[in-house]
């Protein structure tokens, strides 16, 4: 799974993030971390590269529909319109709270959090 990162907190905005949070995930158990830069690249260059490094999951702030397109249909399950620092998303993420309301975004309604529904960790990896 991944997160996008910034400053030790969930990045405002995907499409513009420097940096990702690669977390491999064994059960509700981090096993593993490495942050990886994502460069300036345009979307299907975003897309690819998250594919690329393994990602299932990508928790992320706001995320433009187009993006998001092209990640789902690269195989990411993409869980945005989530902000707080990083360590308590994961931990959230983990537990299967994250749809708890504390780490939604200011102002958003939560409608596209709730069509990404099912966040439960995959046991396989990153």
């Amino acid at each position: 799974m991944a997160l996008s990162v910034w400053l030790g907190r969930i990045s405002p905005v995907f499409d513009v993030a420097k940096n990702l949070l690669l977390v491999s995930v064994d059960g509700q158990e981090s096993v593993g971390r490495e942050l990886r830069p994502i460069g300036p690249l345009d979307m299907p260059g975003r897309a690819r590269r998250v594919s690329e490094l393994g990602v299932d999951v990508l928790i992320c702030g706001a995320i433009s529909r187009p993006l998001e397109s092209l990640l789902t249909a690269a195989g990411v399950r993409v869980l945005p319109q989530t902000c707080g620092p990083v360590e308590e998303v994961l931990k959230a993420f983990l537990a299967g709270r994250l749809d708890d309301g504390a780490f939604l975004m200011p102002g958003c309604c939560g409608r596209r959090r709730r069509m990404a529904r099912g966040d439960r960790p995959a046991a396989r990896g990153a």
